[in-house]
């Protein structure tokens, strides 16, 4: 049995493989209306969230599952105080794969140690969101038809963004990647992000102002500034809107630039962007649920009939 707690949980093969299964979804949908029946996903959302969870209950909807779950830790049994490790036992009983997202980081990782279910890693804190990953990396390969040699922009908040640290270690493992850091001094990435590229020998620089380099991006992955994750209202106030992609901006980028955003998104990218043929953010969703529709089938396989509670 498999976990996915992060998106180096995969091997490029096995990556490529699963993208090829999520395309083939894409183009076969019919073929995969009951390849879940008699299965039962939990969707178990310490955290709000609207994408992420309504992404993998229509993914397991469509596939001929069925969902159950709870969508804020105070319509669970955490409000009484239960442990996450006593939670994932009680749901292996009910659930045969389970899609967690909590507030603190590593608590997925707990529950993957005491779950006879697989359980997959819908985003823990500000430390990593591997299904997001899985939605980008499939994205950019169906659009651009690769997964290396890109000069990538990530922009707004790279300090709490657990979307773009997923992405960057992803990334890593494909030649000739260049990455473009484009933040606040506030925002900036962590080092240990930093110290990553650099034992690997991957070019990157950091910036401040976005105009400086749009037009050497071959893709360019924008961020909201997450209130959620300061602990001072006046520092969100002041960096909320630090940085807004708009029409006029466009004109600077490439031609075959792409826009990507985990969403939701608040003031970073301006609506008159949203026409543009770059602007990819709404592909994304829908690319979304086919990798995590391949991605449940994907871990369901692992399951052996004597693991299950």
């Amino acid at each position: 049995m498999r976990h996915l707690m992060s998106p180096l949980d995969f091997t490029v093969e096995e990556l490529n493989n699963l993208f090829d299964l999520a395309n083939d979804i894409e183009f076969n949908l019919d073929k995969y209306k009951n390849a879940c029946t008699g299965k039962i996903l939990a969707t178990c959302f310490y955290e709000p969230s609207t994408r992420t969870r309504l992404s993998f209950e229509s993914a397991m909807l469509q596939m001929g599952g069925n969902v159950i779950g709870f969508s804020d830790a105070g319509s669970s049994s955490a409000s009484k105080g239960e442990s996450v490790a006593d939670t994932i036992r009680m749901i292996s009983c009910y659930a045969h794969i389970c899609a967690m997202r909590h507030h603190k980081e590593g608590a997925p990782m707990v529950a993957s140690g005491k779950s006879s279910i697989p359980v997959i890693n819908a985003g823990d804190g500000g430390h990593q969101h591997p299904t997001q990953t899985l939605t980008d990396l499939l994205t950019i390969r169906s659009l651009k038809g690769r997964l290396n040699n890109f000069t990538v922009g990530l922009c707004g908040d790279l300090k709490f963004g657990r979307t773009v640290h997923s992405l960057i270690h992803a990334l890593e493992r494909y030649t000739g990647m260049k990455f473009i850091f484009i933040s606040p001094e506030e925002l900036k990435v962590p080092d240990y992000i930093t110290d990553s590229l650099k034992s690997k020998n991957i070019p990157y620089e950091e910036v401040i102002r976005l105009d400086d380099v749009i037009p050497q991006l071959d893709f360019l992955y924008m961020t909201r500034v997450q209130k959620e994750r300061f602990f001072n209202e006046e520092d969100y106030v002041r960096l909320k809107d630090f940085y807004v992609l708009d029409k006029e901006k466009m004109k600077n980028a490439k031609a075959d630039m792409l826009v990507l955003h985990p969403l939701p998104r608040v003031n970073e990218i301006a609506v008159d962007v949203d026409d543009d043929p770059r602007a990819t953010y709404f592909k994304q969703v829908q690319y979304g649920v086919y990798v995590r529709m391949a991605l449940i089938l994907t871990l369901l396989k692992t399951v052996r009939r004597d693991e299950e509670c």
